[in-house]
């Protein structure tokens, strides 16, 4: 039969923000009680007194542990990547065709130091370039239906290990320094080994010192 601290520890836990708060003593345990107390009854079908539910939390702050595997991953000391002068289209899939992504990605090609990424949603398509290559894009939409245009962008990319993938909370780790000093992300873009965040170029240097301090373990 499942107990009141099997289902706190649960909830706790498919929680990143309230573990991390739990565990770093941040939060109040009797307000936490409360806040839960509704999903502890509902998941035990049945009434549970708060003190228990208070107790359990207790508990379990004493034996929460750091994530090990992206203490690991941060340990590694991952590389940040900046790039400036990038511009963001945003048009509907209507009418593109793999025929159009082959030719924006050729004129990424044609440059080694030229940025692109395209990333075809369900209703619509993202792309993401250097400046530079901004004229071929439009001329190369001219028929497109262009939802969205984003000038003066800069990107941040942190290059990962490849066990990343296996490594919950990794992802929020970076978005919640982010979001903790009230910097606006545009885009998040992601690749196996490379995690990237969009922003405004009036943005970076404050995120790029941001995530330097995260990932360098000072807080």
């Amino acid at each position: 039969m499942i107990t009141v601290p099997e289902v706190v520890e649960k909830i706790i836990v498919n929680s990143p923000l309230l573990e991390e708060a739990l565990y770093e003593g941040l939060i109040n345990y009797s307000s936490l009680a409360r806040k839960i107390k509704p999903d502890v009854q509902k998941k035990l079908m049945k009434n549970v007194q708060e003190g228990a539910i208070l107790m359990a939390l207790r508990r379990l702050s004493k034996k929460l542990k750091p994530n090990p595997s992206l203490k690991k991953i941060l340990q590694s000391n991952p590389d940040l990547i900046v790039r400036s002068n990038l511009v963001e289209c945003v048009i509907a899939n209507t009418n593109f065709t793999v025929e159009m992504h082959k030719e924006l990605l050729a004129f990424a090609e044609e440059q080694e130091n030229y940025f692109m990424t395209i990333t075809e949603g369900v209703y619509e398509t993202t792309i993401i370039a250097s400046q530079e290559l901004y004229g071929k894009i439009k001329a190369t939409l001219t028929n497109e239906n262009i939802i969205k245009e984003l000038l003066n962008l800069s990107s941040i990319t942190i290059r990962l290990p490849q066990n990343n993938i296996y490594t919950p909370g990794l992802y929020y780790f970076f978005l919640k320094a982010l979001a903790w000093e009230g910097i606006n992300l545009v885009e998040v873009v992601s690749a196996y080994t490379e995690f990237t965040v969009i922003l405004e170029d009036r943005e970076v240097d404050r995120a790029f010192s941001v995530l330097k301090k995260s990932l360098s373990g000072k807080n």
